[in-house]
């Protein structure tokens, strides 16, 4: 059996990622930030010496989803998942756009292309929406 991926079975640009990633939830960066502190919060608590507890590689991907997380207040990063969420995105589309914050429809087109394909197209006036309203949340947060 040849473990070679087809280009007709997975492609990132038409939604085709598996099953098993179109059925779970994704996080953004600021969403697993939280959690992260969240974690570390509780680290500290259980030991005067947290640092004694806290791996490297947690302490990388926490400052990694810190550097990288656009939303840093709790209530812009539940408005940001709220205002994707109304445009029936899948939950990969929907990360990926929270993440990176597109700031034109090219540019949002050109990192998820799914978003314009068949059967669930979404217009351009609507992507500017989206966009728009993301960029609210950035501007007042």
């Amino acid at each position: 059996m040849s473990t070679e991926v087809r280009d007709e079975d997975e492609n990132a640009a038409e939604l085709k990622i598996g099953e098993e990633f179109l059925k779970s939830k994704c996080l953004m960066n600021c969403e697993i930030a939280r959690i992260l502190d969240h974690k570390y919060d509780q680290l500290q608590q259980m030991s005067d010496d947290a640092t004694n507890q806290i791996s490297q590689v947690f302490e990388k991907s926490m400052q990694y989803v810190k550097r990288c997380s656009r939303y840093k207040n709790p209530d812009a990063v539940r408005q940001v998942r709220e205002v994707l969420s109304r445009y029936k995105l899948a939950e990969f589309e929907l990360c990926v756009l929270g993440n990176l914050c597109p700031e034109t429809v090219e540019e949002a087109i050109a990192i998820v292309p799914s978003i314009k394909s068949k059967g669930r197209k979404l217009e351009d006036d609507a992507i500017e929406k989206m966009l728009h309203d993301l960029s609210l949340i950035k501007k007042f947060e």
